[in-house]
């Protein structure tokens, strides 16, 4: 597993479009929102919401994408096929495969939130955000397996993964300006909507012990609906 991950470690550095999505794009979008930090917080939700973008931001961007990506062309290659006459199992090789991208979006992660605290204020339960930050992730690597598993190709990663890679950003943005209080139930069962809620509720503080953990509830359910979905659509063969 772990000479997979170092093999797929290589080949993300020499991939100029890889390191674009996994660096770059994530990285203009944290300084953006870092440099404005004053505008957003005047729109309403305070530090959270800025926050939930940037880790939505790195999750979605850098890791959802690129892991989708990755193995659609892994399949296309038929390297995925090659490494499972290998002793090493299915898990391993997926696990192998995407943790070089996992490390990265966490490291990425840590670092614009850092970054972010310093500038603008620190959050009120960095506990709270590491946790939330953790599910997020979590959330994004079920949901690139299960998403990889309808994908034929790179090219029609592009496709694919625009409805939850967009659409977990523009939750974390009507929840972080919007609020809760309104269709509370529905933003928060959609993928990344109580996520973005806990890291929100993390950064500006006020959120109780209770209540984090019905945060994290619908966020484990999808991380076991993603895994399932996987488990049933996921190909080792190229996809026609």
């Amino acid at each position: 597993m772990l000479a997979i991950a170092r093999g797929e470690l290589i080949q993300i550095l020499r991939n100029r479009s890889v390191l674009l999505t996994v660096f770059l794009v994530p990285a203009a979008m944290a300084a953006f929102f870092i440099y404005q930090h004053d505008v957003f917080e005047q729109l309403g939700g305070g530090l959270g919401v800025i926050a939930a973008l940037l880790v939505f931001y790195v999750a979605g961007f850098g890791l959802y994408t690129t892991a989708v990506t990755t193995l659609a062309s892994r399949r296309q290659n038929l390297f995925l096929k090659r490494l499972r006459s290998t002793a090493t199992g299915d898990a391993g090789i997926l696990t192998g495969l995407l943790i070089p991208v996992t490390v990265i979006s966490l490291l990425q992660a840590a670092l614009v939130l850092i970054v972010l605290g310093v500038v603008a204020g620190a959050p009120a339960d960095v506990a709270l955000v590491v946790v939330a930050v953790l599910a997020v992730v979590a959330m994004m690597v079920g949901l690139g397996l299960a998403t990889a598993g309808i994908t034929n190709s790179p090219e029609h990663a592009q496709v694919t993964t625009l409805p939850i890679g967009v659409g977990t950003i523009a939750l974390a943005s009507w929840i972080g300006f919007g609020g809760t209080e309104e269709l509370t139930l529905l933003k928060r069962l959609l993928p990344g909507g109580s996520a973005a809620e806990l890291v929100v509720a993390g950064w500006n503080g006020g959120a109780s012990p209770a209540d984090s953990l019905l945060l994290l509830a619908p966020t484990a359910a999808w991380v076991v609906i993603s895994v399932v979905l996987a488990a049933m659509y996921f190909r080792w063969e190229p996809r026609r």
